[in-house]
């Protein structure tokens, strides 16, 4: 039994040895006397050492009764302890989730804080968790300067990077929604193996890269290094060789079995981030306990005289060694306080899984979208200062333009309303973008609000994640829709759960836009014709918006930014590459698809979609290039029909409006759904799904989509998708039966 369960041979092994004084040697041979720590505070810190291990044990029985729901445990991480002490809790911290003892600790520098009580509720699930409200396990509390996380690898290093370099950006910017202090610093700890993960090398590049560039960065990696990635051993001295490099970040090493060099590492690293604002890696050598979670049986990959050499080095043990030592506590009153600390941490877990659990669909649901950020949206920019920031261009807005001119005035004009909005992403500044949508921004703006990045769309997320976490309303570009898969986790498991696992109290608002979708002539190929936005579909609470044309591409942009403002959300903005440039609809030069830059107060609220005819013989559904090729088909179907049709531009793929959209169908028999994207994942497979659910077989409906192909070079790039010719096609059949 005790070969399985080491958990028991742990708790028994504290007290015995304490008790007859058979602790492990110490790696690092520092005396109190030597330093100016107090005993109090090695004192405080080993009590929160304490409380996260019977925490840890308290779980793991609960679990075996079906009343705990997380067992993935801080044991042998008890050093972190330290740095929630050290660091203080106006420092917004990314943690690790073996960081109880950090999250117990920092609780004693805000009064009133209860946090036994919070993660006993979060180990629970319960309903009543304060920050997460028992959607998951998280280690988290807006008091406390920690957004939660869950089980995290890497995925919250980019976004930590980004919110650093936020931090003296937003100062020298004075942006009054800002939620940091000027000198404050960033915390990011994370395991030895995450070092290998690409997203945490993405992280290590830009924050290198941007240090390189004269940018200030100042962020604390703190990897805590146990030797072990689930089963897979980590090389002694892997982590050291690949960050002790006096051209990359500051490395410091500290022993994490060891307090006061722990307090004395730990200040170094926060003395020199917060002078020099820059990167330092602070790698704290430790042993991992209990194996790797609840499940996780260590004897089946490690022996058993591995095990229990890590056990005597218990960092519990190494503490009181280190406190009878330096005469802070007795053995005595240490096995006093470890007894204490169990019957608190006994009854509190048992309350705890008394408590309120989610049970519906709808409370697990409620705060996909939740924000409990208030704001007022800032005025419009008056007549005067809009003339000054365009120029010569301003009279020139006067007349028709296509899509890409239209975007870039919106751009504009929201970025002089909206002070704490900016631009970043590849070529993106001097350059104005692959497509000069971004033109001129950079000279109306400068550097500080319009920035070019690495060519990297993880840290151009992250980066935008951050930022969002520090008051600015970032608008990141990711070049082409295809290049965005390689960074997709930090859309889909990073800005889209914030809101989700903090109930509102932590948001990362942006607008990322992304040039895409096929149809471009001259420049083919599948990664600058990527015609899926399959990915979209199932990430929930992110408004995705695709504008067929320039005057609603502006209106549409205000909207997305207004809703990252105001409602703390994620908004993914699609731009219609094969339209930027598209003047004419149905003959050339007919200048039909130019259209004028809307009114400042013009919007289109999410989820209103347009109606082009009033025919009821047939309605198409499209949006996008879909559209174009559907008005110029338009007209050929009236004339073979010798019917009125209507088309409606859906707008916005995301928070369709079904009943206003049945409305709209009205009593038309025929509905062709027309989706440029691929028809397997594509969001007119869904919607007509849904339309015939809720039509009750009133009406016809036909999917008209791409084929399930990449797109080719050439004079086939169009072979695989809808054009005006099959789109009429579809409709003549759908409507003759």
């Amino acid at each position: 039994m005790f070969l399985f369960n080491r958990a028991e041979v742990i708790d028994a092994n504290f007290s015995s040895n304490v008790k007859s004084g058979n602790l492990p040697q110490a790696r690092t041979h520092l005396k109190l006397s030597q330093t100016d720590i107090k005993p109090s505070e090695l004192i405080s810190i080993f009590e929160s050492q304490v409380v996260s291990r019977h925490m840890d044990l308290k779980a793991r029985l609960l679990k075996e009764e079906g009343k705990c729901f997380y067992t993935i445990g801080c044991s042998g991480h008890e050093g972190n302890a330290v740095f929630g002490y050290v660091f203080p809790y106006t420092d917004m911290a990314f943690l690790h989730y073996r960081s109880n003892p950090f999250f117990i600790e920092r609780s004693k520098q805000v009064n009133g804080s209860t946090p036994i009580y919070d993660l006993a509720l979060s180990f629970m699930a319960s309903s009543e968790d304060p920050i997460s409200g028992g959607r998951h396990k998280v280690i988290g509390s807006k008091e406390l300067n920690i957004p939660p996380q869950t089980s995290t690898i890497a995925s919250h290093l980019p976004k930590a990077v980004g919110t650093a370099f936020s931090i003296d950006r937003a100062r020298d910017l004075d942006i009054g929604e800002r939620e940091l202090d000027g000198n404050s610093i960033i915390i990011c700890s994370f395991g030895d193996a995450t070092v290998n993960h690409a997203t945490a090398l993405s992280a290590f590049n830009t924050a290198n890269w941007v240090k390189s560039k004269g940018g200030h960065v100042p962020i604390i990696f703190i990897c805590e290094d146990n030797g072990t990635g689930i089963s897979v051993p980590t090389d002694d001295h892997w982590v050291e060789q690949n960050f002790n490099n006096p051209r990359g970040v500051n490395y410091i090493q500290t022993d994490g079995l060891h307090l006061i060099d722990l307090m004395l590492k730990s200040r170094q690293a926060d003395q020199n981030c917060r002078v020099n604002r820059s990167p330092v890696f602070l790698h704290m050598k430790t042993v991992r306990l209990m194996g790797h979670a609840g499940s996780d049986v260590e004897v089946g990959y490690r022996s058993l005289s591995e095990i229990e050499n890590d056990e005597f080095n218990d960092p519990l043990l190494h503490s009181a060694r280190i406190l009878i030592e330096n005469q802070c506590l007795s053995s005595e009153d240490i096995l006093n306080l470890y007894a204490s600390t169990s019957h608190q941490i006994n009854h509190v877990f048992d309350t705890a899984t008394q408590r309120p659990k989610l049970v519906s669909a709808e409370s697990v649901m409620s705060t996909i979208t939740a924000n409990q950020l208030s704001r007022s949206i800032p005025p419009q920019p008056d007549k005067k200062k809009r003339e000054t920031l365009f120029g010569k261009e301003f009279k020139r807005m006067e007349n028709p333009q296509h899509m890409a001119k239209l975007i870039n005035y919106a751009l504009s004009d929201i970025m002089l309303r909206y002070k704490n909005v900016l631009v970043f992403g590849e070529d993106v500044a001097q350059k104005g973008g692959v497509y000069h949508v971004t033109a001129d921004l950079y000279k109306q703006f400068g550097i500080r609000r319009v920035f070019n990045s690495p060519l990297d769309e993880t840290s151009i997320i992250g980066f935008g994640i951050g930022f969002g976490h520090n008051g600015f309303i970032p608008i990141p570009e990711i070049q082409f829709l295809a290049y965005l898969h390689n960074a997709e986790d930090q859309l889909r498991g990073e800005a889209a759960t914030l809101a989700f696992f903090s109930e509102g109290r932590f948001t990362n608002p942006m607008v990322l836009r992304v040039p895409g979708l096929a149809y471009q002539k001259g420049f083919g190929g599948h990664y600058h014709n990527d015609n899926s936005l399959a990915i979209f579909r199932d990430i929930p609470g992110v408004i995705l918006a695709v504008p067929s044309n320039g005057a609603d591409a502006a209106k549409m942009l205000r909207t997305s930014v207004q809703e990252a403002y105001q409602n703390g959300r994620v908004v993914v903005f699609v731009e219609p590459i094969a339209l930027y440039m598209t003047k004419d609809l149905y003959e050339p030069r007919d200048g039909q698809w130019n259209f004028q830059y809307p009114d400042m107060m013009e919007q289109i609220p999410v989820g209103e979609f347009a109606v082009y005819g009033k025919g009821k013989s047939l309605t198409i559904i499209t949006y996008g290039n879909g559209l174009y090729l559907s008005l110029q088909a338009q007209k050929e179907i009236e004339k073979i029909l010798k019917k009125k049709i209507q088309v409606i531009d859906l707008r916005w793929l995301s928070e369709i409006n079904l009943p206003k959209l049945l409305k709209a169908i009205g009593g038309c028999k025929n509905v062709l759904i027309v989706d440029e994207c691929r028809r397997t994942g594509c969001h007119g497979e869904g919607l007509s799904s849904q339309l015939a659910t809720l039509s009750e077989g009133s009406f016809s409906i036909r999917l008209h989509a791409a084929e399930d192909s990449f797109i080719s070079l050439g004079v086939a790039a169009t072979a695989t998708l809808p054009s005006r010719e099959s789109i009429t096609e579809h409709a003549i059949e759908l409507v003759n039966g």
